[in-house]
């Protein structure tokens, strides 16, 4: 799937239950794999390090969870993490261990 990053901003993301999550406010990138790591549904600009670190593992969703990007972005539950208004599913590793500026 190709599709330039300025249209996720902004987007609504839906479980693939129906369930409205959030809309789009960053994106995280691993810049040496080229890919999309993280959705956060909060913005993490500007914020101290303690307070980013705390949206990325309560906000966040894997974009590995993303089953569908069209009008709305649509995710699964899958394996990883799964995060909505404070509710946390299992997560394979901690955010912080792939996110090593915050760190």
């Amino acid at each position: 799937m190709t599709l330039k990053l300025s249209k996720l901003y902004g987007m609504d993301i839906f479980s693939d239950s129906g369930k409205y999550l959030g809309k789009v406010y960053d994106i995280i990138i691993d810049v040496e794999k080229g890919e999309i790591v993280r959705l956060t549904l909060e913005s993490i600009h500007a914020v101290s390090r303690s307070e980013a670190q705390r949206i990325i593992k309560e906000k966040t969703i894997l974009y590995k969870n993303v089953k569908s990007v069209e009008d709305v972005i649509v995710v699964s539950k899958g394996t990883g993490q799964y995060t909505y208004k404070g509710k946390e599913e299992k997560e394979e590793s901690s955010p912080e261990s792939t996110l090593s500026f915050l760190k």
